[in-house]
């Protein structure tokens, strides 16, 4: 049997995680308390209507889930979109799938590196940025280096207290708010009162804004779809992968429209009335609402949320390019190598590890907006592999149940996405679409002139 990485020894990446690892992994991922983070920019984008972005957001990610949980039962490969697409539509569509999803992917790692460091400069603010964004990059490559296993035990305990976290601040929101406080001072006269529907939908709210919030929030949820990069580590994979990306999804998308609601109603104006930065809210939004002290304590722990966000993303991207590598598309002897002690894709976690020493350049609004172009192209092209693997191909169009399930709910999550996309920012369009262009460079390159497809790992039948 000829391994992957060129050599004789077979290592292959091992089965060790079950439901809950997965969803821990995926909270780990997604970093509840990103909403801290996220809701300056996404208030004034929304016209003051995060929580309805959000739902917005919610019901395209859980129709995208619902397609992820179809790709992974016929190929439960940690290709995730690139598989799908290059087994469902075409090998070089497949590659520009997973070549744009290197922007969400890659990205992702050092957007925690930036948010952590944000935190640490908010509390000592003396220590140069860099020497935070070595530590902090080299800790995440170590624990990646140990193995998913290891991170989802890592993650577990981190997820809860930020859950704990999360429901303690919506407490002390609640209880202002019910007292009749708000930030600007009084609920008398203020936009939204307590209790009502207006930080949902009012008169004034127009629902171009609310997609382009969405839009942004995409990177808050894309943490459900590289779940499915660890599809080769998942215990019963067909049946337990589809259920964790849909809980995945579900549980943060409920906390973040119950968090939001809240939170929209005590900060119902301007966000650049309330925050110094509207890019990085949570120290400021935190003290608002708790007091110094309370700031402070959080914030030292939200460095470790973060960098739970950052590990798991780091094992995400990492495999990936491993997938990528091992079909050929990029170097075999580097990317789709496995080391047979850890059974992790070493050089791939290193390289990842490298790239997010690069977020001591690079703004958060930037990195968030690019990561909102990977992110949509795979969830465009995963709703539009159901269609072409299940409908088009293998005809599962001779029953309601079928249509539904193939051709309506893949097609709804398509549209949904495709609203997404009349809304994404410019500066991520013209840099994702530059990033697509050297993707096709490079595949006319390795296809000698779009003479041959894409190369591909021949590990699935697509005949039955």
């Amino acid at each position: 049997m000829t391994n992957i990485s060129g050599t004789q020894s077979a290592a292959k990446l091992q089965k060790t995680l079950g439901l809950w690892h997965i969803i821990i992994i995926g909270l780990a991922y997604i970093q509840p308390m990103t909403l801290f983070d996220t809701f300056g920019l996404v208030s004034e984008e929304s016209h003051f209507h995060v929580p309805t972005s959000y739902i917005i957001a919610l019901i395209a990610i859980l129709f995208t889930s619902i397609s992820y949980g179809h790709m992974i039962r016929r190929y439960p490969s940690s290709g995730s979109a690139y598989t799908y697409a290059q087994k469902s539509i075409h090998p070089n569509v497949g590659f520009m799938v997973g070549w744009s999803s290197w922007l969400d992917y890659l990205l992702s790692p050092m957007v925690n590196i930036i948010l952590a460091v944000i935190y640490l400069e908010a509390l000592f603010p003396e220590v140069n940025h860099w020497v935070w964004v070595f530590a902090l990059t080299a800790f995440m490559t170590g624990v990646n280096l140990r193995g998913a296993r290891f991170v989802a035990n890592f993650n577990g305990l981190i997820v809860i207290i930020q859950l704990a976290v999360i429901a303690y601040f919506t407490w002390m929101v609640y209880t202002l708010l019910a007292s009749g406080v708000n930030a600007d001072g009084t609920l008398a006269n203020a936009k939204y009162q307590l209790w009502s529907l207006e930080p949902f939908w009012n008169e004034m709210t127009a629902l171009g804004p609310l997609i382009t919030g969405a839009t942004l929030l995409c990177f808050s949820f894309t943490g459900f779809d590289s779940l499915s990069s660890l599809a080769e580590e998942t215990k019963d994979t067909e049946k337990t992968l589809p259920k964790a990306i849909f809980l995945t999804a579900l549980i943060a998308g409920i906390i973040f429209i119950i968090s939001t609601y809240f939170m929209q109603i005590y900060f119902p104006n301007d966000p650049k009335t309330y925050f110094e930065d509207v890019a990085a809210t949570q120290p400021d939004i935190l003290q608002a609402v708790g007091g110094l002290a309370f700031k402070t304590v959080v914030l030292y722990f939200a460095i470790v949320t973060v960098m739970a966000s950052g590990i798991s993303a780091h094992a995400g991207v990492s495999r990936l390019m491993y997938v990528m590598g091992r079909d050929g598309v990029i170097n075999k002897k580097i990317f789709g190598h496995i080391s047979p002690k850890s059974y992790t894709p070493v050089y791939n976690i290193l390289i990842v590890g490298a790239v997010a020493l690069t977020a001591g350049f690079i703004d958060l609004d930037i990195v968030i907006s690019m990561i909102s172009f990977g992110a949509l192209t795979a969830f465009t092209f995963v709703n539009l592999s159901v269609i072409s693997r299940y409908a088009l191909r293998d005809g599962r169009t001779k029953n309601l149940k079928d249509i539904i399930s193939f051709v309506v709910i893949p097609l709804l999550g398509f549209i949904s996405i495709f609203a997404m996309w009349l809304e994404i920012e410019d500066t991520a369009l013209k840099f994702g679409l530059w990033w697509a262009m050297f993707g096709i460079l490079y595949l006319g390159y390795k296809t000698k002139g779009f003479k041959h497809p894409a190369p591909q790992h021949n590990e699935f039948d697509d005949t039955h």
